[in-house]
């Protein structure tokens, strides 16, 4: 049996039809409110914040795969993931089970230097600490050999489907509705974007392979880094228009926060939007060299034409 804790978001999703796929045909999905992805999936409904319910929740479990999201609150980040984090390492522990821990890179430092496995977990931001303080309570139960695990870490989202991000959520949702599409700051710096069935496949393989087992590595990205820029001039060449945009600066993004409570939320990310931000994925291409990563420009064509953009 392999379970997914925080089954019904895009990663959760894609990793159940990845797993059924290539793995195995016993998956168990929990969450507060389950849904099967197939007809056969098992359901349990657990709260992850309450240490007995995962415990039941891993019974049976050979793999488990934390892919749970927050809600977008920098208190609840601070006070909950060391929570679940400590309940599902104590789950895994009971259950004799390996645990695969979807992170992010909240935890990185705001500042341009190219993120590897080996990037400090030293963000100053709430939500950084919140994930760090996570990290950092797997890291040290990875190292006195508590439990098998292994940290796939992904940086900021693009996709089709459900897919949340900001660059779905200012881009894509906006040309859907047919709206402006919007840029945080800058539309000239690299970005690196991670094409979420890739985050799914990649995570279901690394969980599937023995030796990939107490280490970190970072999701694959299609290493041709564009600027938001050169994104949304592909996007104009797929649809064979001009796609105009808008570029939101510094100081409309900070009144706006005052009555927005996600773009309040966000405000500890945009220093991130101002320099180039390069994650790197050499450790799971050298490993993994048959892996095929979607291109920006493949994973904006699936997304124009799921989203039915015209």
């Amino acid at each position: 049996m392999q379970t997914i804790l925080g089954a019904n978001g895009i990663i959760g999703e894609g990793l159940a039809r990845e797993l059924r796929k290539n793995y195995t045909h016993q998956i168990k999905l929990v969450g507060r409110s389950p849904e099967k992805v197939h007809p056969d999936d098992e359901l349990f409904k657990a709260d992850l914040l309450d240490a007995e319910s995962v415990v039941k929740a891993l019974e049976n479990t050979q793999i488990a795969y934390l892919t749970v999201g927050l809600p977008y609150d920098s208190k609840i980040w601070l006070q909950d993931w060391v929570i679940v984090m400590q309940n599902t390492i104590n789950a895994c522990r009971k259950n004799h089970c390996k645990l695969v821990y979807f992170d992010n890179t909240y935890a990185y430092p705001q500042d341009s230097k190219i993120q590897t496995e080996d990037t400090p977990l030293t963000s100053n931001g709430e939500k950084g600490k919140g994930k760090k303080r996570a990290a950092e309570l797997l890291l040290k139960a990875i190292a006195n050999q508590e439990i098998e695990a292994v940290i796939c870490r992904a940086p900021e989202f693009y996709g089709p489907g459900k897919t949340k991000g900001l660059t779905n959520s200012l881009i894509f949702e906006n040309l859907k509705k047919g709206k402006e599409p919007k840029v945080f700051l800058k539309d000239n710096v690299l970005r690196t974007l991670i094409f979420t069935p890739d985050a799914s496949k990649a995570m279901a393989l690394i969980g599937n392979t023995s030796d990939a087992y107490g280490q970190t590595w970072h999701l694959p990205c299609d290493d041709n880094r564009v600027t938001y820029k050169q994104f949304i001039a592909e996007i104009g060449n797929q649809l064979g228009r001009e796609v105009k945009y808008k570029v939101l600066p510094w100081i409309v993004l900070k009144i706006g926060s005052f009555c927005d409570k996600n773009l309040k939320e966000t405000q500890e990310l945009l220093p991130r939007y101002a320099i180039d931000n390069i994650f790197e994925s050499s450790k799971f291409k050298t490993r993994f060299p048959d892996f095929n990563v979607t291109t920006y420009a493949e994973g904006i064509k699936l997304i124009i034409n799921d989203y039915k953009i015209k």
